[in-house]
This record gives C-alpha cells, sequence and structure tokens, in this order.
C-alpha cells in the first residue's frame, strides 16, 4: 500500500458539514481502518489526524 505524506496544520475550515463522529482507528490485516454508521456509505469524509 502506498504511504501517504501528510502536511502538518494546526487550523482546518470546511462547510457544508452534516456532522461529525469521534472513532478511534484499530488494526486490520497489515493496515488500519475506522468503524462509520453505515449510512455514510458512499458519502465523501475527511479524516483528521488528532495529536493525543
Amino acid at each position: 500500500m502506498k504511504k501517504i505524506l501528510m502536511k502538518e496544520q494546526t487550523e482546518i475550515k470546511v462547510s457544508g458539514v452534516l456532522g461529525f463522529i469521534e472513532r478511534k482507528v484499530t488494526p486490520f490485516g497489515s493496515g488500519a481502518k475506522v468503524i462509520c454508521p453505515k449510512e455514510y456509505m458512499g458519502k465523501r469524509v475527511y479524516l483528521i489526524i488528532l495529536k493525543d
């Protein structure tokens, strides 16, 4: 799988937001996954990585 380079930022502005949920990334094979409700299937989403 191709590694995606991320640019670190502290702020993001997004319009037209339907809502948001917070989930934990879990292991899945040799990668990872984030589970979300089926109602969002086929929707465009943004995954924001937070510093803990």
